[in-house]
């Protein structure tokens, strides 16, 4: 239980609410951060709404899936700078096909180490599916493929991409990717929300 003074010193920081603003900047439900986190939606609606105060480790688990560090929640947002390097060898893989997430890839964050990156980058390897899985979201992406063939939908248009072609595209409209071929299929996928 936490004491009334320790409680009125966290509500300056509304925690909570700005959980709830990254989850709706994102377009996710709390079910949908659930699965990225590990929490459960009953879980993430008791933070969100300052019922509960989560823990560091809890609170680490919800920056992680934004890309933001810990000061996202305790410093002024006009003190926080972006910077980091992202070293080969200390970035995760992270597959495209957990549970409820049908990303036709597997890909690693190019920008991890970065708190609050105004783009997301990934080195991804396309999977060859059977069919395409397509999806929207808000803003831009940009992919450059760097090895293989990648057959990618938008709208109603059907392109290939060969190795060093690149498209840019507005992501808010039906896209889809899948790899061509068995060879791998590697490229850099930005997006950059609106």
């Amino acid at each position: 239980m936490i004491s009334a003074t320790i409680e009125t010193e966290l509500e300056v920081y509304r925690i909570g609410e700005k959980v709830r603003d990254l989850r709706k900047g994102r377009g996710l439900r709390l079910v949908e951060l659930g699965r990225h986190t590990g929490l459960s939606a009953a879980m993430l609606s008791k933070i969100e709404s300052g019922r509960i105060v989560p823990t560091l480790p809890t609170l680490t688990r919800i920056a992680l899936a934004f890309s933001v560090g810990l000061e996202h929640f305790f410093v002024d947002a006009g003190s926080r700078r972006a910077f980091g390097i992202t070293r080969r060898a200390d970035r995760v893989r992270l597959p495209g096909n957990a549970p409820g997430n049908a990303m036709p890839y597997d890909f690693e964050s190019l920008e991890y180490t970065v708190h609050e990156p105004k783009l997301n980058s990934y080195l991804a390897s396309f999977k060859a599916t059977p069919k395409h899985a397509s999806h929207k979201h808000e803003g831009v992406e940009f992919i450059f493929l760097i090895e293989g063939k990648l057959e990618l939908m938008w709208a109603e248009t059907a392109c290939e991409l060969e190795a060093g072609d690149s498209v840019y595209f507005d992501a808010s409209v039906e896209h889809s990717y899948r790899r061509l071929g068995d060879e791998p299929c590697t490229g850099v996928v930005v997006t950059l929300r609106a």
